[in-house]
């Protein structure tokens, strides 16, 4: 197991206190889902940058968590 499955399984066990994404200007249409299926999270937005190409890197803080 790895990969989105094996983040899960440390999302839901409460070992992830961060998430850093990076949002690209493409749209794919497939894949994996991000957060696994029923998951809520409270996030709190601490960093964000813009770059001239349209891409955009995010870091959230867990700022609560419930299954």
């Amino acid at each position: 197991m790895a990969g989105p499955e094996l983040a899960a399984q440390a999302i839901h066990a409460g070992l992830v206190d961060e998430f850093q994404m990076r949002v690209c200007p493409v749209v794919i249409g497939g894949g994996k889902r991000y957060f696994p299926s029923g998951m809520r999270l409270d996030l709190e937005l601490v960093e964000e940058q813009r770059f001239r190409n349209g891409e955009i890197f995010l870091r959230y803080a867990v700022s609560g968590q419930s299954t």
